[in-house]
């Protein structure tokens, strides 16, 4: 029974990967092509107790009046 060898070599695009696993692959060797900046970390949101109402213009509110889903 003949080995699979795998090439580090790019595939042509019109070719679909066989397996996940190769998929997998192609996406570990990308990877180090695509630096992530550093970011701080998102605040948490706001908790429901201290939100006490939306303001919104006159006209989204009559837009949104004349939405089945939301007004009528």
């Amino acid at each position: 029974m003949s080995q699979r060898m795998h090439s580090s070599a790019p595939r042509p695009a019109s070719v679909e990967p066989e397996s996940l696993a190769e998929l997998v692959g192609d996406c570990v060797r990308m990877a180090r092509h695509w630096p992530v900046p550093h970011t701080p970390p998102i605040a948490p949101p706001t908790p429901w107790e201290r939100i006490h109402g939306v303001r919104v213009s006159d006209s989204s509110a009559h837009l949104l009046d004349g939405m089945s889903d939301y007004g009528d």
